[in-house]
């Protein structure tokens, strides 16, 4: 979260201008819809994509209860120290693993990324079935104890597809090159190199974007077009949301005119909510491993084939998906972005600074 703010100033500043080896599209999703606004009421209208709604309020800094204070107090000097060997335990256990597996191995360097998805036989095979046992695990023992799996082939997501692309009947069958979440994962993996991470500098503006952008397409189409490759996953909001909206996507995973897995992440919560918002993240890790019970919903959709259309306008692709998920999802179409998320941001910051707290932790 602190990494949003990063570079980010509040006062005004002159229009940048294009840069002329970036494509129009690239440079204007980096530019707000809004203007700073003092008067966090009136921002959070705009931005309510990003505004908690939970008990603990925006940035984590909302009255409690004093139920909920002991319920805190309580699983801090107990749930928190617990969870948290255990799950370094287990972190420590798969590095060892993904140690020895890539012993004498050189990592692929190229278009500024550093990983091992070459990796195959027995080293590909073990990393992989480790890594999903031990993130089962971590999961379990973070408290999300039953995961709520669901494969949505309703009839509105089948008519949804027909309207911009599906599987034609003529047409041999793909396999899709990249699965697309839309909510956010409280833990990720650590262990980026070996699970092939394409790692994203948000603050530059050289050509690095371009490459990133390369690196994805260029892994999408393998995935699509080997069934040995490994599937990429991608988050196509770029940054994240409370939950209930769907904001604008990123057109990386549809460059490569792949088929692409549509996959909703739902967090229900009664207390705090494990969707990343305006909580920093160690106080957002805190307030997860405090809470006893965390819940996650995961839709899948039907595979969604491109039609000519969307293989000749990537944004019109992206858009179609977003459609097609927020539709079968529940979710409110917002078309705010990153910025617009680290205006607001800037806002909590200011203002609580001027209450007498501070944003990092």
């Amino acid at each position: 979260m602190e990494s949003e703010l990063r570079g980010f100033n509040t006062k005004p500043s002159k229009t940048p201008q294009p840069d002329p080896t970036h494509d129009v599209a690239t440079f204007r999703d980096d530019r707000p819809l809004l203007t700073f606004a003092s008067n966090v009421l009136e921002l959070e209208k705009k931005c309510a994509a990003y505004v908690r709604n939970d008990v603990y309020g925006a940035m984590g800094r909302g009255e409690l209860p004093l139920m909920e204070k002991l319920q805190l107090g309580i699983a801090f000097v107990t749930l928190l120290p617990l969870r948290i060997i255990l799950v370094m335990t287990f972190l420590v256990v798969y590095y060892l693993i993904c140690r020895i597996c890539t012993l004498f191995s050189v990592p692929n360097l190229g278009e500024g990324q550093e990983d091992y998805a070459h990796l195959g036989g027995w080293r590909r095979t073990v990393i992989l079935r480790s890594g999903r046992f031990l993130s089962k695990t971590l999961l379990f023992l973070v408290g999300f104890y039953r995961i709520n799996e669901t494969h949505n082939g309703s009839k509105n997501s089948q008519e949804n597809s027909k309207t911009a692309g599906t599987l034609q009947p003529d047409e041999p069958e793909q396999r899709p090159g990249a699965i697309r979440s839309v909510a956010n994962i409280p833990l990720v993996g650590l262990i980026s190199k070996c699970l092939g991470c394409v790692y994203v500098q948000r603050e530059s503006k050289s050509l690095d974007f371009k490459g990133v952008s390369g690196v994805v397409t260029d892994r999408v189409r393998k995935a699509h077009q080997d069934e040995h490759a490994p599937k990429i996953l991608l988050f196509p909001e770029g940054t994240t949301t409370n939950g209930d909206y769907l904001i604008s996507f990123k057109t990386g995973a549809f460059l490569a005119r792949a088929p692409v897995v549509p996959v909703i992440l739902k967090y229900p919560y009664q207390r705090f909510s494990p969707a990343w918002e305006s909580v920093t993240g160690v106080r957002h890790v805190v307030f997860l491993l405090c809470q006893f019970v965390n819940h996650m919903e995961v839709t899948w959709l039907p595979v969604y084939y491109p039609s000519q259309l969307d293989k000749d306008d990537p944004k019109l692709y992206a858009n179609n998906v977003r459609r097609l998920m927020a539709s079968e999802g529940n979710l409110i179409l917002s078309d705010i972005g990153l910025a617009e998320k680290r205006i607001y941001l800037a806002t909590l910051n200011e203002t609580n600074q001027r209450d007498g707290f501070t944003f990092l932790i």
